[in-house]
């Protein structure tokens, strides 16, 4: 399996440079030359197949020979170690639950089957790699829980100072040893725009071995379609039609996995964009116009990306077809009043907690099932609700009890170092280093 560049002005790749380049040099993101169909036997059979087993032939042709499969059944036993259970919530919505793994969030993944690709990689190369990457809440913490003590690669995290909450800041600011944070004093979108920046800087890349553990890397992106295909094999348990997936989505690399999980084979009935009050991709599904907007920030942080980058993936992957893709996809925008009247409700009616992504999936099911009463689907619940306890336990009146394992946290002092929302910061950090 090859990767080109979207802005299709550069050579291909395999699996091995992609991962490592992180973002093409032409800065488009990397794509795979074809889309792998799943065995209509697999997707038959799929509830006589172990997790381990399932990953393993969903991930083997994007990897293709830059790993052995050994080592690559390895990597994904690693990477899922840890449940996805789906959860009735009520009889017409569930909900898969990705908060089961060591940093609480649906990111585990995509970050821990990253690292150790790069682990894999690394040992094939002198130069020590850097990866940069841009948080606007989970990934900096997966990414630095993934990473931690990985041989040969320095972690530097990116994130806007005081928009993320407190187990956040404390999960990817408390690790050390190759973990660094930087605390950027502006928006997501300044932290991301300044990585970009990072990548196509030449003095920096001679002086660097870069790469990104954005989801614009294919080896953070590409193995999220493994919770698509975990739900389904539960699904079919109990259903005998596909499900609506209602996913909260923010750069937009989550669904698009999903996305093209179902063009591989996966039976999915119809997906819905579930996003905040930053809503350029819903309002692209309602207009047919795409227009990025200024990040505004609101109680689901992890979405607050007002110009997504895995958007240009999705409209490649339906060939930018505004009829096939508006079709296929749902787009809903919902304020925090109505996330925070969500999770209230469901609290009550249903005795399930949601965090406010999950809330935000949640109403835009619900949404889509009035005028489609006979469908019925699932949200990922992408972040446990204890991340949020500023937003959530002021809506169910009751403190959220925390985990055993973030409990640790609040133990550690945070370490990070304040820099200016502009790329010149970043690049003077990296050099001094």
């Amino acid at each position: 399996m090859n990767y080109y560049s979207l802005n299709k002005n550069t050579a291909n790749v395999d699996f091995r440079e992609a991962t490592i380049k992180g973002q093409a040099p032409d800065k488009g993101l990397y794509f795979p030359e074809s889309i792998p169909s799943v065995a209509a036997d697999l997707i038959k059979n799929i509830s006589g197949y172990s997790k381990e087993e399932l990953a393993f032939e969903i991930m083997l042709p994007y990897v293709g020979n830059t790993i052995s499969k050994t080592d690559l059944q390895k990597i994904v036993a690693e990477t899922i170690n840890f449940p996805f259970p789906l959860v009735a919530v009520n009889r017409e919505i569930y909900s898969l639950e990705l908060f089961h793994g060591p940093t609480l969030a649906f990111k585990d993944v995509g970050a821990r089957f990253m690292s150790r690709c790069l682990g894999y990689f690394s040992t094939q190369q002198k130069n020590k790699v850097t990866v940069l990457v841009a948080t606007s809440g989970d990934t900096g913490g997966a990414v630095a829980n993934g990473f931690l003590g990985v041989e040969g690669v320095e972690v530097v995290i990116l994130y806007p100072s005081g928009k993320v909450s407190p187990v956040q800041e404390l999960q990817l600011t408390t690790c050390g040893q190759n973990i660094k944070a930087l605390e950027v004093k502006g928006s997501f979108d300044d932290c991301q725009a300044m990585v970009k920046d990072a990548f196509m800087d030449v003095d920096l890349n001679n002086h660097l071995t870069l790469t990104s553990a954005n989801s614009i890397n294919v080896a953070r992106w590409l193995p999220q379609q493994l919770y698509y295909f975990f739900a389904y094999q539960q699904w079919i348990k109990e259903h005998d039609t596909a499900p609506v997936i209602s996913v909260p989505s923010g750069n937009f690399g989550n669904i698009c996995a999903g996305l093209l999980a179902h063009v591989s084979g996966l039976p999915v009935e119809h997906f819905i964009a579930a996003c905040n009050v930053n809503d350029a991709v819903p309002e692209y599904l309602r207009t047919g116009n795409y227009q990025s907007k200024k990040a505004v920030p609101t109680i689901s942080n992890a979405m607050d990306v007002g110009s997504p980058s895995n958007f240009v993936r999705v409209l490649e992957l339906f060939q930018n077809n505004y009829q096939t893709i508006s079709e296929k996809i749902s787009g809903y925008t919902v304020s925090d009043e109505i996330t925070k009247q969500t999770i209230a409700e469901v609290y009550q009616n249903d005795h399930y907690l949601l965090d406010p992504h999950g809330a935000v999936a949640y109403y835009a099911l619900a949404a889509y099932q009035k005028s489609n009463p006979e469908k019925k689907g699932m949200i990922l619940e992408t972040a446990h609700p204890v991340k949020f306890p500023d937003t959530v336990e002021k809506v169910i009146s009751k403190t959220i009890e925390i985990p055993e394992s973030v409990k640790p946290l609040f133990t550690k002092e945070k370490q990070s170092e304040l820099i200016s929302p502009n790329f010149s910061a970043l690049k003077n950090w990296l050099l001094s280093q």
